[in-house]
């Protein structure tokens, strides 16, 4: 127990030991210095009597052994001081004293040996050793001045902020293996991060240069292809993802049961891209199927509907579409149902547009309302409810836009077991919102084909989420592991998916994938990656210092493993995150904070070697433009025949505006 009466009783022998050195100090001088100091008569024969009778001991007759013990009582001294600490003292001075002062204290003894006067001898014996004893005595009483807890090493606790991880590489039939290296207490050490369950989906975040595309997305193509994928690519800056999937495709294409096929939907380079029409007949069972689909496509087209789903000046829009995609959809067996057929076909007059609507039993409800606002001559309440959704439509007016979309090269069921296919779709950063809309209805189309039992395992890789209005994800990753369909997102901003998808579509897709990786991002993404990752034990160290004592406390506590303010500071292909198990192959370590190893050299050959997207077939702008208006003459000859039918059909010509003979 320390107290104040047992620290000063220890000062008391620490003084006392000191003291007694400091007299043999006195008496080493006065043996080695006898002579000068008889010549001086400085001697005391009291005192030669007594060292007379002690030189009969080892110790006092060797001048070596008697030095030893001088500076064994000072270390003694030494290492029983507490000297205030100083957090100013510096190791290098106190080594410094104490090298010069050994050498001085011990090589005084060569003095002695000079052929010189007696009592110069003398003199620089006794100086040199005082001045040694002294220069040892300031470096030790240092040492119990330095403060052993260096709490400036680390001003970024880098140290503290780092976890065990998974080290060994776990492969199965489906999984996408990354290698990295992450820092345990200050060592590198080699990991895995191991996607042993991609169907339970994957979310990647980074700001732009983070390494999204490079680090992971590249991989997951790849190594998906390479086990015999079915796949489905949006790649938003084309052709950077397609032509990696395409030359993974050409060296792995004998992986597959049935080799599959290739396709590409571009609408920049109309002689590299296959047609797909995006809203087959065949594919659309029902009047719901043609709902979504309309949903889809305005929504994309005008984002801002988002936060107002449900008011009336939105849905009915979306109404006044699916009707026009359901009558085409029945009409001569859906020969004219392509979503170019879907915008002419809104543009005809109000006078034959909805009497042709009419003909369908199945569109009462949804065509009544905007047949009562034009009875009750409502316009401007028709104009709300019908042109916006005109308007939205018109972006779309494009012959290439139309050629693409108005083929059936090949069909969107990617996982078709006896015809697999891998699909690369490549958007434009200058086009974003009207490409975008197109791709959004191919994503609404495919979630519904591949959620079938009994198909080939798929993957759905999406580049830049917000970049397109995929609102049946979230339900599609909620069952997609029952089918074997991977999901791969990847974002920017989170900021970028709630303005685009609305808070809470936004939050139930970043929390619903069980695979996370983040990059560098800053904002509520980074805040929540940091929550799921949790928190480790973290040693702290803390020293206080007063005028009587210093007191050095060791403690540990909870504190997060990667905080946001780190997130915002990764390095390009430096990523956090989680992974997700399965039952069968449970992973311990989920967390990692690694940098992901890319063979860079390799990339950069493999890439020189790629062969170019192959020429689909050679177009012309003639042939373009000539598809352009025979969609414009296909809708004109409905609108035509159609009219004729309802004057001459006595059960029909109710529905006309403007009656016959008239």
């Amino acid at each position: 127990m320390s107290t104040g009466e047992n620290e000063q009783m220890l000062r008391g022998v620490i003084d006392f030991v000191r003291l007694c050195g400091v007299l043999l100090l006195g008496v080493h001088l006065y043996i080695c210095c006898h002579g000068a100091l008889d010549a001086w008569n400085a001697t005391s024969p009291f005192l030669d009597r007594q060292l007379l009778k002690a030189g009969r001991f080892p110790v006092i007759a060797n001048p070596y052994y008697f030095k030893a013990v001088i500076l064994g009582l000072l270390a003694l001294t030494m290492i029983a001081n507490k000297g205030k600490k100083d957090t100013e003292a510096k190791p290098v001075t106190i080594i410094i004293l104490i090298a010069l002062g050994t050498a001085l204290y011990w090589g005084a003894m060569a003095l002695l040996h000079l052929d010189l006067d007696p009592q110069v001898v003398a003199g620089l014996f006794s100086t040199a050793t005082i001045t040694g004893y002294l220069m040892l005595l300031s470096g030790g009483a240092r040492i119990s001045r330095l403060i052993k807890v260096e709490l400036d090493k680390d001003i970024f606790n880098e140290m503290n902020e780092t976890f065990p991880q998974w080290e060994q590489r776990h492969v199965n039939e489906y999984s996408v293996n990354l290698p990295a290296k992450y820092k345990l207490r200050g060592k590198v050490r080699d990991s895995w991060i191991n996607i042993v369950a991609p169907f339970r989906a994957t979310m990647i975040i980074g700001s732009g240069g983070a390494g999204k595309s490079y680090f992971v997305i590249r991989h997951y193509i790849t190594q998906m292809i390479s086990k015999g994928y079915t796949m489905f690519v949006y790649d938003f800056k084309w052709p950077d993802l397609s032509i990696i999937a395409y030359n993974a495709f050409l060296k792995h294409q004998d992986k597959y049961p049935v080799p599959p096929r290739f396709c590409f939907v571009n609408f920049d380079d109309l002689s590299r891209t296959h047609r797909c029409n995006v809203i087959p007949p065949e594919h659309m069972d029902d009047i719901a199927d043609a709902a979504e689909s309309s949903r889809t496509l305005l929504m994309a087209l005008n984002r801002e509907w988002t936060a107002r789903s449900g008011e009336f000046f939105v849905e009915s829009p979306i109404n006044f579409v699916t009707a026009l995609i359901w009558f085409l959809r029945n009409y001569k067996g859906g020969k004219y149902c392509t979503l170019p057929h879907v915008i002419e076909f809104a543009n005809l007059h109000y006078d034959d547009l909805f009497p042709i609507l009419g003909t369908d039993p199945a569109l009462d409800s949804l065509v009544n309302p905007f047949v009562s606002a034009y009875l009750n001559r409502a316009m401007e309440q028709l104009e709300g409810q019908v042109a916006s959704a005109k308007i939205a439509l018109a972006r779309l007016v494009s012959p290439s836009l139309y050629y693409v979309l108005s083929g059936n090269d090949f069909t969107l069921d990617i996982n078709n077991p006896e015809e697999p296919k891998v699909v690369c779709v490549g958007n434009n950063p200058q086009r974003v919102q009207t490409y975008g809309a197109v791709h959004s209805l191919y994503l609404t189309r495919l979630s519904r084909l591949v959620t079938k039992k009994g198909k080939l395992p798929s993957s759905i890789i999406v580049d830049e989420l917000p970049t397109v209005y995929w609102n049946t994800v979230p339900n599609l990753i909620g069952i997609a592991r029952g089918y074997r369909c991977a999901i791969t997102l990847a974002i920017q901003q989170y900021s970028q998916l709630k303005r685009d998808y609305s808070k809470e579509q936004a939050e139930i897709l970043l929390n619903i994938c069980g695979n996370l990786f983040c990059g560098q991002t800053v904002g509520e993404a980074a805040k929540d990656v940091s929550d799921r990752i949790g928190k480790v034990v973290q040693p702290r160290d803390s020293v206080s210092i007063n005028r009587n004592d210093t007191s050095v406390s060791k403690n540990s506590q909870l504190e997060m493993a990667v905080p946001p303010s780190r997130i915002a500071q990764l390095s390009s292909g430096e990523f956090v995150g989680l992974m997700a198990d399965t039952p069968t192959e449970p992973i311990k370590l989920k967390a990692f904070h690694s940098m992901i190893q890319n063979d860079h050299a390799a990339i950069a050959a493999e890439e020189a070697a790629y062969q170019e997207i192959p020429v689909i077939r050679n177009i012309t702008p003639e042939e373009v433009n000539a598809n352009f208006q025979r969609i414009k003459d296909d809708i004109n000859e409905i609108r035509y025949f159609e009219i004729e039918r309802i004057k001459n059909d006595p059960n029909l010509s109710h529905l006309l505006f403007i009656k016959p003979g008239k």
